[in-house]
């Protein structure tokens, strides 16, 4: 037996309970549950994990999509062993870089890195310590389509599931956006749209803010306003200094983009819209 992760958004109606247990029970045994009726959209999310005999997934995905149908369902079904592929991007700062790469080491994060992208070389020595190739792929104003068309192509080669900017300091067009929508994740400080443009936390310390955060969110066209996928707050106070802030803020950064990233690769992330529905 193999455990099987299924995911199902459609517009919210009686009978779509009914019809996928119907589908399961045919092909295999219910472990987990979680569902969630948005009155505001009028939206219906639902994850579940299954037990199912090994090598019955597309079998499981064709009932299932048969006896859906009417509900005109957005349907995933993915063996749990099937890992998601992730690219990773970066530029200077190795923070979210190192963290990720350590758990993914320890086994905390269910994911395949192919791949490691960056606009500058800097931190390939990091990812040769964890055995995973680096491509550096300069940009500029003038080489920013060929580098965005390099980035889609290597993301075809690779069969990437989706994408994790971590402090990627560039910002992806709205036709790269388009392409990648819903399988990029990006990481900021939750200062926005209060403290823009540079030195946030020395912007912050300015102001005596009290608390620091960070948001773990999919890139939308929308600079910084996509649908949030995790957040985190520290409380501070009027003794630290900015220095002290950034490494807080360093903290807070590293531990909300993993909690994102692990949520997305277990599958427990749903797109409604504007929002997202988090099984945690």
């Amino acid at each position: 037996m193999q455990r099987t992760i299924l995911t199902l958004r459609c517009p919210d109606q009686p009978g779509i309970v009914h019809a996928l247990a119907a589908g399961v029970a045919a092909e295999g045994n219910i472990l987990e549950s979680a569902q969630f009726s948005d009155p505001g959209t009028g939206v219906f999310t639902l994850r579940v994990c299954l037990e199912t005999p090994e090598a019955d997934t597309e079998r499981l995905r064709d009932e299932l999509t048969l006896r859906l149908a009417r509900f005109d369902p957005v349907l995933t079904v993915r063996p749990e062993e099937q890992r998601r592929r992730v690219l990773l991007m970066v530029s200077k700062f190795d923070h979210c870089l190192v963290d990720l790469l350590y758990r993914w080491d320890l086994g905390e994060l269910p994911v395949d890195i192919p791949l490691i992208v960056s606009n500058h070389p800097d931190l390939e020595p990091v990812a040769k310590r964890y055995g995973i190739p680096f491509v550096h792929l300069p940009v500029s104003r003038d080489t920013k389509p060929e580098a965005e068309a390099e980035l889609l192509r290597l993301v075809a080669e690779h069969q990437v599931d989706f994408v994790v900017l971590a402090r990627y300091m560039q910002v992806l067009s709205d036709n790269l956006c388009r392409r990648l929508s819903g399988r990029v994740i990006n990481i900021h400080h939750s200062f926005l749209p209060g403290f823009k443009g540079a030195k946030p936390y020395h912007q912050a310390h300015d102001r005596g803010v009290k608390l620091i955060g960070a948001t773990a969110h999919f890139v939308t066209a929308d600079l910084d306003e996509g649908p949030i996928i995790e957040q985190d707050v520290v409380r501070v106070g009027h003794r630290h200094t900015a220095p002290e802030l950034v490494a807080i803020g360093r903290d807070v950064e590293r531990v909300v983009l993993a909690r994102a990233v692990r949520l997305h690769a277990e599958d427990r992330v749903v797109l409604t819209g504007s929002r997202t529905v988090v099984f945690a």
